[in-house]
């Protein structure tokens, strides 16, 4: 994947590049991850749409550029709730995370795979379509349509975490709004504690994800230097996000998920029609 492919890039030198776009995606990275640290939904899940509709890069940067966003979110929000005072079943915490993992490196596998077989539209269109129906199950769930189960079986636990790992990694988005739904249905938690246990997961789902990336495709493809504005903008939001997540209510907080997901799925329609215009 060469830089010349990206779909909009100004006729312009590199170094005014990187400083327009960075600060584009910056902007977006901010808001992104405060909104997902607050809900549990990442930010990558409003990151991904977003950066569709700008359109500088192709799928494979959008989706590294999230990921990376996403991985330092969930790192600075995890510290910030754990030092808050965040309590944490150790038992469910490992097994998800590791399974989240085992998913993560699945679901990159399975990426490069489909950009290998297919055009780009048609994996971004897969994409976009799997997102919508994993966040319309998230909005019917969030209005107490799903009755909520207690699972204690830790191979479950782990079973889950490798769907989860595995939908966040192949979607690009974190997966945070099916974590979020999927914590609350299958172990009883409000959705605060969803939140603070979606982010854990997430980490160690995104984390996976570009371990395996490192060991196939490599990162030689996407233009590295933009991470000076993403990572400190991801951790911003990570910050910003952690402190009023412990503040909000947990009415408050089910209000910003509903929000955010509704704004999402619109975003994301509005994306696959326009791949066919």
């Amino acid at each position: 994947m060469d830089l010349s492919s990206e779909i909009r890039r100004p006729a312009k030198g590199k170094w005014e590049f990187i400083m327009e776009i960075g600060i584009i995606y910056a902007i977006i990275i901010i808001i992104s991850t405060l909104l997902g640290a607050i809900s549990g939904m990442s930010g990558g899940v409003i990151m991904r749409p977003v950066f569709d509709t700008v359109g500088y890069h192709d799928v494979a940067s959008m989706t590294f550029y999230a990921s990376v966003a996403v991985i330092v979110m969930s790192l600075v929000s995890t510290w910030k709730r754990f030092k808050k005072g965040m309590d944490i079943q150790l038992g469910l915490a490992i097994f998800v995370s590791v399974g989240s993992i085992v998913g993560g490196m699945l679901g990159n596998v399975k990426l490069e795979w489909l950009l290998g077989m297919f055009q780009e539209n048609t994996v971004n269109l897969v994409q976009i379509t799997l997102s919508v129906i994993t966040l319309l199950f998230a909005l019917l769930y969030s209005f107490g349509i799903f009755k909520s189960y207690k699972v204690n079986n830790m191979f479950l636990v782990f079973l889950t975490g490798i769907v989860l790992g595995g939908m966040a990694s192949l979607l690009g988005i974190g997966g945070g709004p099916i974590n979020v739904a999927a914590f609350m249905l299958l172990f009883g938690m409000s959705m605060k504690d969803a939140a603070g246990y979606s982010i854990i997961t997430i980490f160690f789902a995104q984390a996976s994800r570009l371990v395996t990336t490192t060991f196939t495709s490599g990162f030689g493809a996407f233009d590295l230097a933009i991470l000076a504005w993403i990572l400190p903008a991801a951790a911003i939001g990570g910050l910003l996000g952690a402190l009023f997540g412990v503040r909000l209510s947990e009415k408050s907080v089910r209000l910003v998920f509903k929000m955010v997901l509704v704004g999402v799925i619109s975003l994301n329609v509005y994306n696959g029609i326009m791949l066919f215009v």
